[in-house]
């Protein structure tokens, strides 16, 4: 892949990648930035293993997953709302986002969870999609899904 290919590639689907990780970081604006540079290195210094066969964007969000997953800062768990409240000022997240309960309940689910969750809902990946970005089973990812909604209606109070 060519410098000039691989740009209008990241241009094309930047916006998707940093609205994952920000979700993947609950709301955590720089944290998400700080990732998706990252990530966007990575893709650019492998970029010559990339091969044409699947989509880019998959291929992009799995090297985001795996960044995000090594940041361990970010993998950090909450038991409620309330206190993922007071984990995150104004001054770490995104407090003009309109889904910031969201990324408060986000925060109380597994990585795993939180990244299943975010891949299928957010981002519109089907299972067999997600199993590949995450390295799981496709009935890993359903049990995921699973934990994670009934946690989200649970913290959410749906």
């Amino acid at each position: 892949m060519t410098r000039e290919v691989f740009i209008a590639h990241v241009e094309r689907e930047q916006e998707a990648l940093r609205g994952f990780l920000l979700a993947l970081c609950c709301g955590k604006k720089d944290d998400a930035d700080d990732l998706a540079q990252d990530a966007l290195v990575k893709a650019y210094l492998s970029c010559a293993g990339y091969q044409d066969k699947g989509k880019f964007r998959s291929w992009l969000f799995k090297i985001a997953y795996n960044t995000f997953l090594n940041h361990k800062a970010s993998l950090r768990c909450t038991e409620s709302i309330d206190e993922a409240r007071t984990l995150i000022s104004g001054t770490n997240a995104d407090s003009e986002f309109e889904h910031q309960d969201l990324y408060l309940a986000l925060r109380t689910l597994p990585p795993k969870e939180r990244s299943s969750i975010t891949l299928f809902y957010l981002n519109g990946y089907n299972i067999k999609e997600i199993a590949a970005i995450t390295e799981t089973s496709e009935d890993a990812v359903k049990k995921q899904l699973s934990r994670g909604r009934d946690k989200l209606k649970e913290k959410l109070k749906l």
